[in-house]
């Protein structure tokens, strides 16, 4: 017999995947301890466990997989096969569907002229900001950057400039991460060399850029005292000045997704957490697995929130959960918690369970992160 344990590392599906699979009557163990709650696993179930994660990762709805699993051991594989070439067909008409409205865009991106790599930058950005308001800044948002290779421009923190404003953002699709600064005459005062028409402060117009994420951490570990930190940008290179240490590089050569269109959402539940008890709650609280083909990463630990009358936020098990609860991603909820740097935090829950989850300071309206939900199946 195998633990719950030996079975995730034997079979690459995962402890809480395992749970998961048991309640929803998939892969059930062979064997309760009735007393602990404790599952063990008979060894045929091995080759189960291996066949439902390759299924996980080819997509296949929950419903085929258990009658494929049904049929594996069978004297007449015909069932599984037919199972197998029908998800096939599936996804091969669904590819070209894609293929096809893939190119349809593309050729309207190509009419509009506006390719998704930027031209060449000439205008200059010079600003004087706070040491610690940039580090909280890139404190605030540097875990929501992406890490896909097909996403370069996502790789990296927009710095904003638009007036005397500058927003830091960062997204990997299924969270983002806002923080705003005042520059100009606040934390930030202009270097008289500084563009006029490109520099906060001078009520110029907008600028972007977006610095890769190396070169931002190579930023934020030179702010670590209360002096002035120069940013700079002439053409393709970007540079922050403390004191007498310099980190430079060239800025990313794409454009940045347009965020404010993305966090202009209407006005949900707004919920006052206690951040240390949501933490501890989060951690050992129920959780569920991601089902393959849901948005965003594969095999993730999702925590279903629900709000109470009194106001209180709970994490919920299976029969607890109703049409108002939100799935989101435990590991990305703790990392919002973890970057806002506060004991008390606002939940904001949209209209309905798909609209975004926003975690919001208490003293900072222009400082917050947007989480994407994780769909839950009834």
């Amino acid at each position: 017999m195998r633990s719950i344990g030996e079975m995730a590392r034997d079979s690459e599906l995962g402890v809480s995947a395992l749970r998961f699979y048991d309640r929803a009557g998939v892969l059930a163990p062979a064997r309760v301890d009735p007393a602990s709650g404790y599952r063990w696993y008979a060894p045929e179930q091995l080759d189960e466990a291996r066949v439902l994660a390759r299924l996980r990762r080819a997509g296949m709805p929950l419903a085929d997989i258990r009658l494929v699993l049904a049929g594996w051991s069978g004297a007449d594989p015909d069932l599984v096969r037919r199972l197998l070439q029908a998800h096939l067909r599936r996804l091969e008409r669904g590819l070209a569907e894609a293929r096809s409205e893939f190119s349809t865009l593309r050729a309207l991106l190509d009419h509009r002229e506006n390719p998704m790599t930027a031209s060449p930058r000439t205008d200059t950005v010079r600003l004087s900001l706070g040491s610690p308001e940039l580090a909280g800044a890139i404190d605030a948002v540097r875990f929501a950057v992406g890490k896909d290779p097909e996403l370069p421009m996502l790789g990296g923190v927009l710095f904003d400039v638009d007036g005397d404003t500058l927003h830091v953002v960062a997204t990997d699709r299924y969270r983002m991460a806002v923080a705003r600064m005042a520059s100009g005459s606040d934390s930030a005062s202009p270097s008289p060399s500084a563009s006029a028409s490109a520099s906060a402060g001078h009520g110029g117009p907008r600028e972007q850029v977006v610095v890769p994420a190396p070169l931002v951490d190579a930023m934020r570990a030179l702010l670590g005292s209360d002096e002035p930190a120069g940013f700079a940008v002439e053409a393709d290179r970007v540079t922050l000045e403390a004191g007498e240490r310099q980190a430079s590089g060239q800025r990313l050569a794409h454009d940045f997704p347009d965020y404010r269109r993305l966090v202009q959402l209407p006005a949900g539940r707004r919920v006052v957490v206690d951040v240390p008890a949501l933490r501890e709650a989060l951690e050992t609280g129920p959780v569920r697995t991601a089902e393959a083909g849901e948005p965003g990463p594969s095999a993730r630990d999702v925590s279903v929130l629900a709000t109470t009358d009194d106001g209180t936020v709970t994490v919920v098990g299976d029969g607890d959960a109703d049409g108002n609860s939100v799935g989101v991603d435990r590991g990305f909820l703790l990392d919002a918690l973890a970057a806002a740097d506060r004991d008390r935090l606002v939940l904001e829950f949209g209209a309905a369970p798909t609209a975004p989850l926003a975690i919001r300071r208490t003293d900072d309206e222009g400082t917050f992160s947007l989480l994407m939900p994780v769909r839950l199946d009834s």
